[in-house]
């Protein structure tokens, strides 16, 4: 059985973190975390925002804050 990429790992991290990979895949990623620092690193930091940004409210931030991030992820490119 062929071994997952980094770049497969983090294609498939959001159906992960919901539950939604089948059995041989599921085994597949949890492998490929296994022997990879970097990707379990990409999967706790991914839950750790999950996490933070559940417990934010819509009004919690100061519109100025609100729009900078808005701006630098409209700003932002994938490498």
């Amino acid at each position: 059985m062929k071994r997952f990429t980094c770049d497969e790992v983090v294609e498939l991290v959001t159906v992960y973190m919901e539950g939604e990979l089948d059995g041989p895949t599921g085994y597949r990623f949890e492998e490929h975390l296994g022997g990879c620092e970097g990707c379990e690193r990409y999967l706790g930091q991914l839950r750790t925002t999950v996490a933070t940004l559940g417990d934010l409210r819509p009004d919690g931030l100061a519109d100025d804050t609100r729009e900078g991030l808005l701006s630098a992820f409209r700003d932002w490119r994938r490498p």
